[in-house]
């Protein structure tokens, strides 16, 4: 996805200076309602999750409707086409490529025939063991038309279907093939699926519609069932199937290593803050985050403000927690979307603004606290941190609500190797200098977990510490971990 903030890409390269998501999902089902319409709702309320391309399937008894293109949501659909996905059931999706090439033919839902009809899927995570699995399904002769893991997903169920199963039993199995993270939605002409990996590293939820019948929705975030008046009923759990029907709603554990480990980063950073996680909105967990970066890392100073958007709410906690005043200093531009034209050299060297632009009348003659969720290259907030000196602030101090990055993640963050980390191969005192700022800390890694008022071993923090939940093989990590000199 886009970043929730940024300048842009540094000069010597094209990625972005934060974590970026894999996707977004959704599905519904409920007969006699505008399946479409609501996906489409739905899809725009998870669009923060993936701005690279965005899809809807629906299913009109055993004929599947599909519509997806590069693009934003907006972009991607209109009257016309939403009018043209009839049906009783729908899955959508919005996506940030991580495994597989940003390219149309990758877009998803990924829909598959089987013997028993179409199966449409919608996939957020990323596997671990994609070549085992592609040539696993090579060797039934199975055929591809993408390079994602996603669509081995699915054609691992289709295969399973063509093998004499039915929809459940070839869901399980071929889920059972399947090593990392995925949170799925898969729709069929007879129902809908909802499933998360044994960890449920990526979220999922439930949620009912105000009919009679009840109708089910299923979304990546609870902003997703907001927007279209569902109310949440619960998460679906790691390792567990939901299958909507006709018949209403039938739960299945389908794996018995259940072993929660919620990416840590969802809390941080990914999710929208008014997105509802261990019972209460995230914005109420990162205002903890700030006030207890305030009480690690103190600093003297005139005003706090945030990096808009995700940082906004530490700010406003560790403005709290510090009696120094909150100020909005930078002011982003929310109607820039993603661009692949280059800034002009002039852009470069004057600091690039197309997304954030500081207030200089806030920020001239002060010291500066300014509180980020975190640091991957360091490239942008060097920019930030320029900008605000050349706004006039005397003093620039940084606080991350967030541990160094490390690690890169394996279940579906697009983060740099190990060697682009900035973390990961320099000191504090090493970065801070980089940067420009006065002073730099980040938040303890204890702290991070204990905010969340839950067990903090149900949380994935690989990122943080290299402490990888789910195996990941030799041959992935070497993909983007440092390799040793004298090896490999």
């Amino acid at each position: 996805m886009i970043p929730n903030h940024s300048f842009a890409a540094d000069e010597h390269s094209s990625k972005p200076d934060k974590p970026e998501e894999a996707c977004g999902v959704f599905g519904i089902y409920a007969p006699g309602e505008d399946v479409a319409k609501l996906t489409y709702f739905g899809l725009y309320a998870l669009q923060h999750r993936g701005q690279e391309s965005a899809g809807i399937a629906t299913f009109d008894g055993d004929k599947v409707h599909l519509h997806k293109d590069m693009g934003l949501v907006s972009q991607v659909f209109n009257e016309s086409s939403l009018g043209h996905l009839p049906g009783n059931l729908a899955v959508g999706h919005t996506r940030y490529s991580t495994t597989g090439s940003s390219r149309v033919v990758n877009a998803q839902p990924v829909v598959v025939e089987t013997r028993l009809g179409s199966l449409a899927l919608a996939h957020n995570g990323n596997l671990v063991n994609t070549k085992e699995l592609r040539e696993e399904l090579l060797s039934r002769n199975c055929e591809f038309v993408s390079t994602t893991d996603s669509e081995a997903i699915a054609v691992a169920i289709g295969s399973e279907v063509d093998k004499g199963k039915g929809w459940l039993e070839a869901a399980i199995s071929a889920f059972a093939m399947c090593q990392g993270a995925f949170s799925l939605t898969i729709a069929t002409p007879k129902g809908v699926m909802g499933v998360r990996d044994p960890q449920g590293v990526r979220p999922l939820v439930i949620g009912t519609l105000p009919t009679t019948p009840v109708r089910y929705v299923l979304a990546s975030e609870t902003c997703g069932l907001d927007i279209i008046g569902a109310e949440f009923l619960r998460d679906v759990e790691p390792g567990e199937l939901v299958w909507i029907t006709e018949e209403g709603m039938a739960s299945f554990h389908w794996s018995q290593q259940q072993k929660r480990k919620l990416c840590i980063f969802e809390m941080i950073y990914f999710a929208r803050p008014d997105s509802q996680m261990e019972g209460e909105s995230l914005y109420s967990y990162r205002l903890r985050i700030g006030r207890l970066l305030a009480a690690e890392s103190p600093a003297d100073a005139d005003i706090v403000i945030g990096v808009p958007d995700s940082g906004i709410p530490a700010a406003i906690g560790f403005s709290q927690a510090s009696g120094i005043p909150y100020a909005e200093g930078l002011i982003k531009n929310r109607y820039v979307g993603r661009t692949f034209i280059q800034p002009t050299q002039t852009m470069r060297e004057s600091g690039i603004r197309m997304k954030l632009n500081p207030l200089k009348d806030v920020l001239e003659g002060k010291r500066v606290i300014i509180i980020d969720d975190s640091i991957v290259r360091g490239t942008t907030s060097r920019k930030i941190v320029k900008a605000l000196r050349d706004a006039g602030a005397i003093a620039v101090h940084m606080r991350i609500s967030s541990p160094p990055v490390t690690h890169p993640c394996f279940y579906g963050i697009d983060t740099d190797n190990q060697d682009q980390l900035i973390a990961a191969t320099k000191s504090v005192a090493e970065i801070c200098a980089q940067i420009g700022v006065d002073s730099l800390a980040f938040l303890s890694w204890d702290g991070m977990l204990k905010a969340t008022n839950e067990d903090p071993m149900s949380f994935c923090s690989a990122c943080f510490t290299g402490d990888y939940p789910i195996e990941v093989p030799e041959v992935v990590k070497r993909s983007k971990l440092i390799l040793e000199k004298a090896g490999t």
